[in-house]
């Protein structure tokens, strides 16, 4: 078991500047070989990353990888390749050092339909545009965000569900905060009432033509941070959620207390009854030293008080025309038991936590990687 000391200096390194920890002190490397399981052959080109951040490269003609720079704590190392079943393996680094992990590749068996969908097919256009609103989202940011090779996609509907599927990973160009993403899509499933998609994605930070445009970037990718179910996660590990601008209360009722608004967003009924709710009340300690366990009935409200509701927002969620905004407002659930988190603040399952209000109004296209904090910049 790791001592209080030691779980309190692992906080210190997610909050202090970049100024006062060198990454050299906290940051490990890791190699191996990625081979093929049936003959051992070496292969090539294969992606290999930590998911949701910046760190990620390929395999060279011998199959071999090199990752620097990687933090301490929890993360998922990820591979993938066209042709190959994708394979995953979470890792809990605890201190700095040289670490090895191979991985032997299974051929994909990849079923051929009797339909070729191309770009000229109108329903697969409607069927984008519908994918695109839900996948990439409906805010300021989204707006200049594009799926870079959408021909990749296939989608079906059936029964009131609408899928989708990529053939190879989606490039995601986003213009609004300066990044290129690809987004290795494992699941995407969408209802008149819920949407969720899981997949990792790895970004790449596009090059600013100006000064200017790389201070507008710095802006809106902090923007995209504060606020974030990241930000309110790392001010709850940390407990320091008032000082970061959060307020939490707990709202008592289930999925039909709730009523659609916008594209599949949520709004609360009015009248329902709201209490104040402690770190302690949600937040528990997990099987692992590395770990925390969320766990509450009902639904937590997270208030951000330090910036208001977009009028996009107010548009999104079907507030009356000429409404005020509020401070961001959102819910979360967890309806299908406690979701376990790690010290960075990522939910280990990945439909652990369920959205509503502002935080599911925000999709892909105000995603930051991982890593990536305000004061480190």
């Amino acid at each position: 078991m790791a001592s209080t000391s030691r779980l309190v200096w692992l906080f210190a390194l997610l909050l202090l500047p970049a100024s006062l920890v060198s990454a050299q002190d906290i940051a490990s490397t890791i190699t191996g070989t990625v081979t093929n399981a049936d003959t051992g052959e070496p292969i090539a080109d294969a992606h290999v990353f930590i998911a949701n951040s910046m760190n990620g490269t390929v395999t060279d003609a011998q199959g071999n990888y090199r990752l620097t720079g990687v933090p301490l704590g929890t993360l998922q190392l990820y591979v993938s390749i066209v042709g190959y079943e994708p394979q995953n393996r979470n890792l809990f680094l605890r201190r700095t050092d040289f670490y090895r992990e191979d991985f032997e590749m299974k051929e994909a068996i990849v079923s051929i339909g009797e339909i070729t969908v191309t770009t000229d097919n109108e329903k697969w256009k409607r069927q984008l545009e519908k994918f695109i609103t839900l996948f990439i989202g409906e805010t300021p940011n989204a707006q200049e965000t594009e799926i870079v090779n959408p021909e990749v996609l296939d989608f079906s509907s059936a029964g009131g569900s609408f899928t989708a599927q990529a053939s190879e990973p989606l490039i995601i160009e986003n213009k609004a905060l300066g990044y290129r993403i690809q987004y290795f899509l494992k699941d995407f499933n969408a209802t008149p009432n819920r949407t969720q998609y899981d997949g990792e994605p790895l970004f790449e930070e596009l090059s600013a033509e100006s000064p200017e445009q790389k201070a507008l970037w710095k802006a809106r990718r902090d923007s995209a941070f504060y606020g974030s179910f990241r930000h309110f996660m790392l001010a709850l590990l940390s407990d320091r959620v008032e000082e970061q601008g959060f307020k939490m209360f707990s709202r008592p009722g289930s999925t039909s207390n709730l009523s659609s608004g916008g594209t599949g967003g949520m709004r609360v009924l009015q009248g329902n009854q709201r209490f104040p709710v402690k770190r302690s009340d949600i937040l528990k300690d997990g099987e692992a030293d590395d770990q925390k366990v969320l766990d509450f009935d009902g639904f937590v409200e997270i208030v951000y008080t330090k910036e208001e509701e977009a009028q996009a927002y107010l548009d999104w969620s079907g507030r009356p025309p000429g409404s005020r905004p509020r401070f961001r407002t959102s819910l979360i659930s967890v309806d299908k038991g406690p979701a376990i988190v790690d010290m960075k603040g990522d939910v280990l399952n990945p439909y652990g936590v369920t959205f509503y209000q502002y935080l599911a109004f925000e999709r892909v296209g105000d995603e930051v990687p991982k890593e990536y904090r305000p004061w480190n910049e």
